[in-house]
C-alpha cells in the first residue's frame, strides 16, 4: 500500500515530528460520497473493491 508521510526536521539526524497515514481511513470516509445512490447490497462489493485493511482503520 501507500502511506502519506509528514516529516519535519530540526536539522539533526533525527526527525522532529513524523506522522504516517495509511490510506484506508480516507478510502472508508469516501464511502458516504460513493455509496449514496447505491443499494445496501452493493456496499460490500464497494468496500471489497477499495481493498481496505480494517486493522489500519481501527487505530
Amino acid at each position: 500500500g501507500e502511506f502519506g508521510v509528514y516529516l519535519v526536521s530540526d536539522g539533526t539526524n533525527r526527525p522532529y515530528r513524523v506522522h504516517l497515514r495509511a490510506p484506508g481511513f480516507a478510502h472508508l470516509a469516501a464511502m458516504d460520497f460513493i455509496g449514496t445512490k447505491h443499494l445496501l447490497g452493493d456496499i460490500p462489493a464497494l468496500i471489497g473493491s477499495f481493498d481496505i485493511v480494517f486493522g489500519e482503520v481501527d487505530r
